[in-house]
């Protein structure tokens, strides 16, 4: 295990999508440089690996890479007035929502430094928030050949497979950038007007699974942490 590897951790708090972004790209050319050379840190502590990204959003829709405007199932126009805006984004995967309550967390990280195996970090990241909503009682999982977290569906109680957490990612010359979108006490009905990510499967929150609001801040909080300690696990 590679010691003294230094994750910084930034709380933006609520931001506009295109603000955050300009951030993970001014972190993600840090990173570059670094490898690069062409930058150095004169303080005699070791350069940051990586930057870890905590925020929520103003109601946005984003589109991914491979994404299709035809899984927005409303008029654009509409947006406008619903106080909704939509980005084209270049991470990976299609359409998904953000808004207020949902935490939202961009690690910006030098694989490099770590493992060089992308799918290896998608599941360490689901992992990551698995464990999390395994904290507040909530049995969370993958599907097998989707990425993100789910709950699976349960006859019993008339449920369908439903999605908690999306995951977006983009990796250039081994940096990270994008990443994960946790519902914890956000609006749901949005979703209601996209396929979200491209899969007609439900979508779900923290809150209306425990039927109570969760602190978001509590939640950012574990799931910070338990980011860090497996990255540095590794």
């Amino acid at each position: 295990m590679v010691k003294h590897r230094k994750i910084v951790v930034k709380q933006l708090g609520l931001i506009d999508y295109k603000a955050a972004l300009a951030i993970q790209e001014t972190c993600y050319v840090r990173l570059l440089e670094q490898k690069s050379g062409s930058f150095t840190i004169t303080q005699p502590h070791p350069a940051p690996c990586g930057y870890l990204l905590i925020c929520q959003h103003p109601p946005v829709y984003t589109i991914g890479r491979s994404g299709s405007i035809d899984h927005l199932l409303v008029d654009p126009a509409i947006l406008q007035a619903q106080a909704i805006t939509l980005h084209h984004t270049n991470r990976g995967g299609d359409i998904t929502y953000h808004g207020p309550g949902q935490l939202v967390v961009y690690p910006i990280i030098d694989l490099e430094k770590f493992f060089t195996d992308i799918h290896r970090y998608l599941r360490l990241l689901e992992a990551c928030v698995i464990e999390v909503l395994a904290y507040f009682n909530i049995e969370a999982t993958r599907l097998l050949g989707l990425t993100g977290v789910w709950l699976k569906a349960n006859e019993t109680k008339k449920q369908l497979d439903r999605k908690i957490c999306a995951i977006g990612i983009r990796v250039s010359r081994w940096v990270t950038m994008h990443g994960l979108a946790l519902n914890v006490n956000n609006d749901l009905a949005p979703f209601n007007q996209i396929i979200p990510c491209g899969i007609p499967k439900a979508v779900t929150s923290m809150q209306k699974e425990l039927n109570k609001s969760i602190s978001i801040m509590t939640v950012s909080d574990i799931l910070e942490q338990n980011i860090l300690k497996k990255l540095n696990s590794v």
